[in-house]
């Protein structure tokens, strides 16, 4: 879905209702997963509705207002078996999702001065805590966020989030991770989050964010990324990722100890830029993340492998093209490559989250992938905004990676309607 606006990014808009917003996207989704040594393939398709609602603040030095939203999902196809491709909620056991589900909530916010506070049901985007948007619906939080922008090109953030609404879901859960198995019964209560954002120098950002997830992990991020433009048509931009994590409490995960990092290397000519990226993790567990989120800012993470196995090293190669260079503005696509290489033989055997991922015969796991990447967005007329994109990816392994994955293709068809109520 569009990112939703955020009335605090505009301290000109006053009043409760003058500064109110109402924003309805329209999200129809098709994923089909070909698990190639499998029986069965993971196909479901869905049509999403997700309303936000955004108050404007009310006068005086403290100004306080509210936002709401509320999504409906809709299956349109997805059961006898093709279920739980992640559209749809995860069916009752019958192979058949159900025919709807839905949800709302609510958001309680006050500004004073250039700070505000918010508590309740958040949409949330930062590298330790970011709600997953790669699906039909998207992931919200429950919990407080405090940010100040006090300083010009500066962004400080943080706050507290014990729940998360999944984006194939309709009720609320504790916070989980993506790669990491709970034992049955254990959950971490809440995770905490601070950062800071900064781009006060042309073309150069940078940010450092910490996290913790009780009684799982301490993570800690930071990236650099910088924009060279050699004349008008020529740009250079490199960058880099870096995350840290290691347990914490009762690390109901057990030993976490992983570095990971991606570096990236942009050229930009005209419409066509090449990219190449090197991502490392060192550590005998993967790189791991809150569960359905989009908080991996690595340069590797593509649409159907993230290439943060243990001790996983990969290089990217990619190739984009703007087709406004040929006369047809909104058309953008992408093609990429990827490989990488892992060594499972180092991991715990008795890790109490990541056992599964040892395996004795893969010291030299191997797999790659193959993106495509094709979007139309509608540049005028009363469909403006209108976008249709199309996705596909390839993914392969050997010498012992099938013990993690099966070689798959997955096909992604994503048409969204936004709209701007008022």
């Amino acid at each position: 879905m569009t990112a939703h606006s955020q009335a605090s990014e505009d301290p000109d808009r006053q009043g409760f209702v003058e500064g109110s917003s109402l924003n309805l996207s329209a999200r129809n989704y098709y994923m089909n997963r070909n698990r190639l040594q499998q029986t069965d393939d993971n196909i479901e398709w869905g049509q999403g509705f997700l309303g936000i609602f955004e108050s404007g603040y009310t006068q005086g030095t403290v100004g306080v207002g509210v936002d709401t939203h509320a999504m409906l999902g809709l299956k349109l196809d997805g059961g006898g078996g093709t279920d739980s491709s992640s559209i749809l909620p995860v069916s009752d056991g019958n192979g058949k999702a159900p025919g709807s589900f839905s949800t709302g909530g609510a958001t309680l916010k006050m500004r004073a001065l250039e700070t505000e506070l918010k508590a309740g049901d958040l949409f949330l985007n930062n590298p330790v805590i970011a709600g997953g948007m790669s699906r039909m619906l998207p992931q919200t939080f429950r919990g407080v966020s405090l940010s100040n922008h006090s300083f010009d090109g500066w962004l400080i953030e943080g706050g507290q989030a014990s729940f998360t609404k999944p984006y194939n879901q309709s009720g609320h859960q504790r916070i989980g991770t993506s790669y990491g198995k709970l034992a049955e019964g254990d959950e971490s209560q809440h995770l905490n989050w601070a950062g800071v954002a900064w781009s006060s120098v042309p073309d150069l950002t940078s940010s450092l964010y910490a996290s913790e997830l009780k009684d799982v992990w301490n993570q800690y991020y930071y990236d650099l990324d910088y924009r060279y433009a050699l004349n008008e048509r020529v740009s250079l931009n490199p960058g880099l990722h870096y995350y840290h994590t290691q347990d914490t409490g009762d690390a109901l995960l057990g030993t976490i100890d992983n570095n990971t990092y991606s570096l990236h290397f942009t050229v930009e000519a005209g419409h066509h830029s090449v990219t190449a990226a090197y991502q490392r993790v060192n550590g005998n567990t993967p790189f791991d993340y809150i569960a359905q989120g989009d908080s991996v800012y690595l340069d590797n993470s593509q649409q159907y492998s993230d290439f943060n196995g243990p001790n996983e090293r990969s290089w990217k190669l990619k190739y984009a093209y703007d087709f406004a260079g040929l006369g047809i503005p909104g058309l953008t696509s992408a093609v990429s490559y990827s490989r990488g290489t892992l060594d499972l033989t180092k991991v715990d055997p008795d890790s109490r989250g990541y056992a599964s991922y040892y395996n004795a015969e893969g010291k030299d796991a191997k797999h790659w992938e193959r993106d495509l990447d094709l979007r139309y967005v509608v540049q005028g007329g009363k469909a403006k905004d209108l976008s249709v994109r199309l996705q596909w990816a390839s993914n392969r392994g050997g010498n012992g990676y099938g013990a993690l994955d099966t070689d798959t293709d997955e096909y992604r068809v994503i048409v969204d309607y936004p709209l701007n109520v008022f």
